[in-house]
């Protein structure tokens, strides 16, 4: 990892499609992720023309957020405008996405490497000339047929599945003042862990047997009904 791979980050960018009729899929996951963010630091967002998306500035934190809404495929437009007006190094970009490759419930962190194919990081890089900077991968599992990949990352996640999602971006969020502060040995050791499985219930434990009663039984005639 470079020297300037250890910088905080500035600009945290969650991918998605723009529209109510795509907020519930699967390929927002990392809006999901961006919306919870701007909660947590107490910031809105507001669209900027001038940068293709949604923006919020956490100026205490100094973070800002990204959700661009130019579609998955030309999301880098976004995120090399404003990387270029606020003088942002790619090595300052957490980007957090949809992947495919990591099951429900687990995430990975890592600096750089190869696109696998997402159109959005495919699109960032070819905007900003390099692949190294930070991805937040929020895995949503594989549909086990390439050809089905399209239809799978534009539905909604199955109940189960979305609990798991859910629960991994509250762990993200957790672990955001680690990510914040640039600590990405932590943030990586911490989130790349896969969560433990959850126990199975205890089984109920059968009810005891009614004690026999000890008292002999009295045998003897009452007199005074003779």
């Amino acid at each position: 990892m470079t020297t300037a791979a250890n910088r905080p980050p500035r600009l945290v960018v969650g991918l998605g499609n723009p529209g109510t009729e795509y907020s519930e899929t699967r390929h927002n996951a990392g809006f999901w992720f961006c919306e919870r963010l701007a909660d947590q630091l107490g910031v809105r967002f507001s669209h900027e023309s001038r940068f293709h998306g949604l923006v919020a500035n956490a100026r205490d934190a100094g973070i800002m957020l990204l959700m661009p809404q130019t579609f998955m495929n030309r999301s880098g437009q976004a995120i090399g405008a404003l990387a270029r007006f606020y003088r942002i190094e790619p090595a300052e970009i957490l980007l957090v996405h949809d992947e495919l490759d990591v099951p429900p419930g687990q995430l990975r962190l890592k600096f750089g490497g190869g696109l696998g194919g997402h159109n959005g990081l495919k699109d960032t890089s070819a905007h900003l000339n390099t692949n190294d900077y930070w991805r937040l991968r929020i895995g949503i599992g594989h549909p086990g047929d390439r050809n089905e990949v399209v239809n799978y990352v534009l539905k909604s996640a199955r109940r189960e599945e979305q609990t798991l999602i859910d629960e991994a971006v509250d762990r993200a969020l957790l672990a955001w003042p680690v990510l914040a502060r640039g600590d990405w040995t932590a943030a990586t050791q911490r989130l790349n862990t896969r969560p433990a499985p959850p126990k199975p219930p205890k089984s109920p434990k059968a009810p005891r047997p009614a004690a026999e009663s000890r008292v002999a039984p009295d045998n003897t005639k009452d007199e005074t009904q003779l």
